[in-house]
């Protein structure tokens, strides 16, 4: 302790100091009782059980002649991925054909969800309930989509070619899934029809969240609406662009059921896709063959779906 005067009493005045800390006090960490861990163990296990052993099973019956029944197989290395590449025209025809798919509905259907999403963006007594009617497609089954669209494509009685005959326009009436050259365009108009109500909540939801203060200041440099779709909302809505168009390839790879509803089993050629040609091949017996054919098609997915989030993000970028 120390003594100092005040400067008009005189009196003696005590003031402590503050003892002297040699350092800050640490707290101690939090402990996680050992019981914590438990808790993810039931999803651990089930993902071991039903997604990463069968996966490891995939790649070694690959590599094998295995026909899904017998008791034994031989390895026959990677035999099966060449065949599947280089000398197999069904599955290299169904994977020209997914690609079309891919290619077509990747662009249409991006671009009429964001269209309906920019249309439809306000909260509005309106545009709520056209929401609705846009996304109620979603929440039927692939099957009876495919069912519903198998008779609206009929050539003899469908509701496509008779429409058409009534307003007078009977010369453009066809036979839809029955053109070699054209099948995949109709499956993919369904396919468009099916998803892109469920695809405009997304960008709803991406647009929703950019900042007013962008376009008031767009505005104020004279921007107009091209140019703040071009300089605001397109580069502001990349993560919803990025997962409409990822969700949308793995939809097209995964129309399986789309396809067998509006066409039957199996399909053909002209409709068959890389999901039907491995369920045939499965169906054939060769096992071996069709697990080869299967990660195919998985590293496949995987190869698209990056290449189109690099190339959204130089698109982003550029904008």
């Amino acid at each position: 302790m120390s003594t100092t005067l005040g400067p008009r009493e005189g009196v003696g005045v005590k003031t402590v100091r503050p003892p002297h800390r040699s350092g800050k006090r640490r707290r101690s960490p939090m402990r996680v009782h050992w019981a914590m861990y438990l808790f993810p163990l039931p999803a651990v296990a089930l993902s071991v059980v039903f997604f990463f052993l069968p996966l490891l099973q995939s790649f070694q019956y690959a590599l094998t002649d295995w026909n899904g029944y017998s008791p034994s197989f031989n390895y026959v290395g990677f035999d099966n991925f060449v065949k599947a590449l280089t000398g197999d025209s069904l599955f290299t025809n169904a994977l020209e054909n997914n690609l079309k798919f891919l290619i077509v509905v990747v662009v249409v259907q991006t671009f009429f969800a964001l269209l309906l999403a920019l249309l439809l963006v306000r909260n509005t007594r309106g545009s709520v309930v056209l929401r609705a009617l846009f996304f109620f497609p979603a929440i039927l089954s692939s099957i009876a989509v495919g069912f519903i669209w198998k008779f609206v494509y009929d050539p003899s009685f469908g509701m496509a070619n008779t429409t058409l005959e009534k307003v007078g326009l009977g010369s453009l009436q066809g036979s839809y899934l029955g053109d070699p050259g054209s099948a995949m365009v109709w499956v993919a108009i369904v396919q468009v029809w099916f998803h892109a109500g469920q695809l405009m909540t997304v960008f709803i939801a991406g647009l929703q969240l950019i900042p007013r203060e962008l376009y008031e200041a767009a505005e104020l440099d004279g921007a107009g609406r091209w140019q703040q779709f071009k300089s605001v909302t397109w580069p502001m809505i990349a993560p919803a662009t990025a997962i409409v168009v990822a969700y949308t390839t793995i939809q097209c790879f995964m129309a399986f059921d789309l396809i067998l509803g509006m066409v039957g089993n199996p399909p053909s050629n002209a409709q068959d896709i890389l999901s039907t040609r491995i369920y045939s091949t499965f169906a054939n017996s060769a096992y071996g063959y069709a697990a080869a054919q299967s990660i195919i098609f998985m590293l496949l997915i995987g190869i698209v779906v990056v290449v189109q989030r690099r190339m959204l993000r130089l698109t982003q970028k550029d904008t």
